[in-house]
């Protein structure tokens, strides 16, 4: 359905409803913005009146029933709750109700590559799309930060788009060229109403109607594995060498199979990103480069290139054999383990802390066991993370005041590693976790420059 000459309201004054509103008027659509909030910022204010001057109609301070009443679909943001009044008020009118990134898709013919999964997705859509913008006019977005309804008109060949399971339970027609699922772990229970309702938000596009002409799914995931035998298209599998049509590490490489065909892309030691992880995140933008026609050398000489998403097990130094490693959006345990995991056979110092989020650290200390020669402690977590590796038999612990002396400490015991994970939120000593992972850059650069 083409919002030409349609009655469109738009909820919330977001970045997406920002966009949304001002493509749907460029389509020819009659728009109205709702905003529940009062405006409060300079930046709202002027948001605001950059509508209404495009003739965009624009409320805030509530919704009322002249915005809402006759619409004729209303494109919401990620950020609005689908138990909230306002959803549930449009959807009494009987009104439609889609994402941001299905009205780019309704409005424009460009393909869409969708990556979605619990983790993993902001790195693999920044690699998918490095590689791609070496022979291919393309653009990232969706939750990595740029509505597509932004870059829809633009002249592109590709959207490699991050698709939240939010974005995706809201998308009704998206059928994608290539849609990746990296993994899948509980998340967002209460926004789904239960973990089966997250999982079938995701499972959209890789089931018909919506399902993708090429399907990348996780071959080290139990459920994704066995989901796969259900989709109905072209399927690729990534780590593990699974069928006719897979990305996999053999002997030191990451290699590619198409129709049994076997092609060496990259040795591992040339890889930039390093993990079990991260060799996945590479195998899913392989696939689709490969799927998008680009060569391997090409695929190869932008994988070397590709630097680590910021605070993203990102490396930031090497000196007197010493590699320093960014790892602060590992604001849980779950999400360090990944990084822990990642080295083996090396001496790691490992400064971890902050705010508790008091989840169970059993993995986390086995993780620890395994990999971490000591752990610095930092931050209000310090007591329970502490007691907790006792009492898993790691005793190789320091505490520390701040992060700057848990460095300075990390450096004195002369490792292969110094990694920044700390399984905990950052408001205990730093305003998020981009502040503490910037903290840590410049104070390791300053000690080995």
């Amino acid at each position: 359905m083409s919002v030409r000459g349609k009655k469109v309201l738009v909820l919330g004054l977001s970045k997406s409803g920002i966009a949304a509103a001002k493509f749907a008027k460029k389509h020819g659509a009659d728009v109205y913005l709702t905003e529940y909030n009062d405006i409060t910022t300079k930046e709202q204010s002027d948001n605001a009146k950059m509508l209404e001057d495009l003739g965009v109609h624009v409320e805030y301070g509530g919704h009322s029933d002249e915005f809402i009443k006759k619409s004729d679909i209303a494109v919401t943001s990620p950020g609005i709750s689908p138990h909230s009044q306002i959803i549930k008020r449009v959807r009494a009118e009987q009104i439609p109700v889609i994402s941001e990134l299905e009205l780019a898709y309704r409005e424009c013919d460009i393909p869409f590559i969708i990556i979605t999964g619990t983790n993993g997705k902001t790195t693999t859509t920044s690699l998918t799309q490095h590689i791609l913008s070496k022979k291919l006019k393309t653009e990232a977005c969706g939750n990595i930060g740029t509505p597509p309804c932004t870059v829809a008109d633009e002249n592109l060949d590709y959207f490699v788009c991050e698709a939240s399971s939010f974005q995706l339970d809201m998308s009704t027609s998206l059928k994608p060229y290539i849609a990746v699922w990296t993994n899948f772990t509980p998340d967002h229970i209460d926004w789904h109403n239960g973990l089966e309702n997250y999982f079938n938000a995701k499972a959209r596009v890789f089931r018909d109607p919506q399902t993708a002409q090429y399907c990348i799914l996780n071959a080290k995931d139990p459920k994704l594995l066995e989901f796969s035998k259900e989709v109905k298209a072209n399927v690729f599998m990534f780590g593990s060498d699974v069928g006719q049509n897979c990305c996999y590490t053999e002997n030191g490489f990451i290699i590619y199979k198409q129709n049994g065909t076997k092609e060496e892309i990259i040795k591992l030691s040339d890889c930039p990103l390093i993990g079990e992880h991260n060799y996945q995140n590479i195998e899913c933008a392989v696939i689709c480069a490969k799927l998008t026609g680009i060569d391997n050398e090409t695929i190869k000489s932008a994988i070397m290139e590709f630097k680590a998403p910021a605070h993203r097990l990102e490396k930031i130094a090497q000196k007197d054999g010493i590699t320093f490693y960014n790892d602060s959006k590992a604001t849980n345990p779950e999400a360090s383990i990944v990084a822990i995991n990642s080295f083996n056979n090396q001496d790691v110092v490992l400064i971890a802390g902050g705010r508790d989020k008091n989840t169970d650290l059993k993995e986390f200390c086995d993780s620890v066991n395994k990999h971490i020669s000591t752990v610095i402690l930092i931050g209000e977590a310090t007591e329970r993370f502490e007691q907790n590796l006792i009492k898993y038999g790691f005793k190789n612990i320091i505490r520390e005041q701040t992060l700057q002396s848990a460095i300075d400490k990390g450096i004195e015991l002369k490792p292969d590693v110094v990694l920044l994970s700390p399984a905990c939120a950052s408001f205990d000593m730093f305003n998020s976790y981009e502040h503490r992972g910037e903290v840590f850059r410049e104070y390791v650069l300053s000690k080995v420059q």
